[in-house]
Order: C-alpha cells, then sequence, then structure tokens
C-alpha cells in the first residue's frame, strides 16, 4: 500500500489524473471502473482535458459501472449511469461499445450481476479501479459487513450511507434504499486501485482503511492486503502526513 498526502483537493485531483494516465499509457485497452461521488470528480475532469489537449487516450478503454441505486429510470437524476455519463463517458468520449453498465432498472438484476461479472472476467478483470472512501469504510455499495470475496450483488444501503448520499439528492427521503455493485471479489482483485480521500469528515474511517484490522466491518481495510493499492489523500483527511510520502 502506498500513501501520497497532497496539501488539497486540486493536488490530489492532479495526481490521481497523472497515475490514471501512467496506466492508460502502458495499457490503451485497461479495463476501468471508476466511483462516482464528489472526490473524483476533479480527477475525471482534469483526465477530461487531458483528452482534449492528446495527453490521454481514452479511446481503447473498457469502462464498467461500479454501483446504482435499484430501480431509477437512466434519465433520473439520482442514478449513478446519468452521473457515469455526464462525468465520464461523454467528457472522455468513451463509445456504448466500450462500456458495461449495471442497469439500476434492469428487471432481472440478478441476471444482469451475473452478466456483469462474465464481462469483467472476459475482459480479463479490472486493470483499474478508482475508488471512494464510504464513511462507512465502503467500497462502491460494498456496505459492512462485506468480506473480500463476496459477488456482484444487489444490497440494502446502511443508513450511513443513506445520511451520507442525502447532500446529492436533497435529503434522505430521496435516497433510494436498495442499490447494486460490483462485488468486492472484483474490487479486491483489480491490477491497480487507486483510493481517493478527502475531506476532514474522512480522518477516522482513513485511519480504519490503513492502520486499524482487516475486517469485514470496514471493507476498505482488506486494501491494506492489495499489493498494488496506491491512497492519494490531502491533508485535510490525513494531517499527520506530509505531502508526497
Amino acid at each position: 500500500m502506498k500513501l501520497i498526502v497532497k496539501n488539497n483537493y486540486d493536488e490530489m485531483s492532479t495526481a490521481a489524473a497523472q497515475f490514471t494516465t501512467r496506466i492508460v499509457r502502458n495499457n490503451h485497452k485497461a479495463a476501468i471502473v471508476p466511483a462516482m461521488g464528489n472526490t473524483p470528480i476533479g480527477t475525471y475532469r482534469e483526465l477530461a482535458e487531458m483528452t482534449n489537449s492528446y495527453h490521454f487516450n481514452p479511446s481503447g478503454l473498457k469502462i464498467f459501472q461500479l454501483d446504482g441505486y435499484l430501480g431509477l429510470s437512466p434519465n433520473d437524476p439520482r442514478s449513478l449511469e446519468r452521473w457515469l455519463r455526464h462525468s465520464v463517458l461523454t467528457p472522455w468520449g468513451i463509445k456504448e461499445e466500450q462500456v458495461t453498465l449495471l442497469k439500476e432498472n434492469s428487471e432481472d438484476p440478478q441476471a444482469l450481476c451475473e452478466s456483469y461479472t462474465e464481462n469483467v472476467k472476459m475482459s480479463g478483470g479490472f486493470d483499474l479501479a478508482i475508488l471512494g472512501l464510504g464513511p462507512n469504510g465502503h467500497l462502491g455499495f460494498n456496505e459492512p459487513p462485506s468480506d473480500s470475496n463476496l459477488p456482484t450483488r444487489v444490497v440494502s444501503l446502511t443508513d450511513e450511507s443513506i445520511r451520507s448520499n442525502a447532500v446529492y439528492w436533497g435529503g434522505e427521503s430521496k435516497v433510494p434504499r436498495k442499490g447494486i455493485t460490483a462485488g468486492m471479489d472484483l474490487l479486491v482483485s483489480a491490477r491497480q486501485i487507486l483510493l481517493l480521500v478527502s475531506g476532514e469528515h474522512k480522518r477516522g474511517i482513513l485511519a480504519k482503511t490503513l492502520k486499524g484490522p482487516v475486517t469485514k466491518e470496514v471493507p476498505a481495510s482488506f486494501l491494506q492486503q492489495h499489493p498494488n493499492t496506491t491512497i492519494i489523500t490531502d491533508k485535510a483527511a490525513y494531517p499527520e502526513g506530509r505531502a508526497d510520502i
């Protein structure tokens, strides 16, 4: 596990974009699963700018949706497919044939989970998982308790995640109670994992992720066992660290 501490959010986003660019330069057909949420948005914005300036070439990538809220149409403002399209697919010029979605309005979620898993395996697994850190240590919607071998599946969101996501949708009552997520088994098998953490409110859970026991009660703690995990954080989330450690 490698920890990189940047002075602020913008520096963190730049470092993460540069990290991603190096991965894609070495493998222009990489399979990438990008998290949604506020933390990685700056990274995706920088990569979009690098695409426009020909410093980042996503034309051969395979993009996999990480998670979503079950029961939403792609046009619903809360849809994570919609967010993925707005933040990654359209700005990077990704074509439909490059994308594997976790369709939130699927009529057969179990079959969807199985086909998604098969598509990941046919791609050789994830080359890069770009992840955020949930307030309870979740990765995607792998809510605690989540062991490292859990598959892609439908999940019930915890109260903590509902409270955390309420800020995006205007209140807890508007947050769906069910989600669908790429499994822990697929995420911890990724060749490279990039975990982005920002803000003072993430200090406690980041400390548990880095230094606490490896436990299904903090799913992100399993990243301690991954040989190629890079955590890029700002000083607000990791104040005791100096820049670029």
